[in-house]
């Protein structure tokens, strides 16, 4: 394997203790309990004091949210995604292209609203907000297949806020949701770039 093909693994204080926490919650079994199991995880490392992110992580970009792939594990396959929101940005609707993931705030706070799909024609989805939450740091949640639509948005007018995202793999793609008319949005497929980490 030459450097280009190298899977990435940014070094950061606490990084092999994130990863071996990491690696024992997605041996937890299907979906649900690994699911579970690292949002306890999550939550845990953002609250210990040996585990610290790389500075570019609470560095924004001024003309979109930032995502720095830290870590990519050889052995699970599970991708481990550090986002930037600089005051204001956030996401359209969007999924996670059938991945499961867990996210947790680790700086700042973030607005997350979880979409209902009612019915679909095409690539014309109805949806409806089902409900929303303002998360602080230490706080984590999951997104499930085929309960993965949500938006996140940073509401703040002059804080950074951080989050650290674990997918069952590299999400390179996702399909985002354009309003369309009423509960109405249309499809729009997406490729997700990733901005360097250091």
């Amino acid at each position: 394997m030459n450097a280009s093909d190298a899977l990435p693994d940014l070094h950061f204080p606490g990084h092999e203790k994130l990863v071996a926490a990491i690696d024992a919650a997605v041996s937890a079994g299907d979906e649900h309990a690994v699911t579970a199991a690292l949002r306890s995880t999550l939550c845990g490392m953002i609250r210990d004091r040996d585990v610290q992110l790389p500075a570019c992580v609470h560095q924004p970009i001024a003309d979109h949210y930032a995502r720095r792939e830290l870590y990519r594990s050889p052995e699970h396959g599970y991708s481990v995604v550090a986002m930037t929101w600089g005051p204001g940005q956030g996401t359209p609707v969007h999924d996670h292209c059938g991945l499961w993931c867990v996210e947790g705030v680790w700086d700042g706070e973030l607005e997350i609203t979880q979409y209902e799909l009612l019915e679909r024609e095409g690539d014309r989805f109805r949806f409806r907000a089902a409900g929303g939450m303002h998360a602080g740091p230490g706080s984590a949640g999951s997104l499930i297949p085929p309960h993965e639509y949500h938006t996140i948005r940073n509401v703040s007018t002059d804080a950074v806020a951080v989050s650290l995202h674990i997918y069952k793999a590299a999400m390179e793609s996702c399909a985002t949701f354009v309003p369309d008319k009423g509960e109405w949005f249309s499809r729009v497929s997406k490729t997700l770039r990733t901005d360097e980490a250091a």
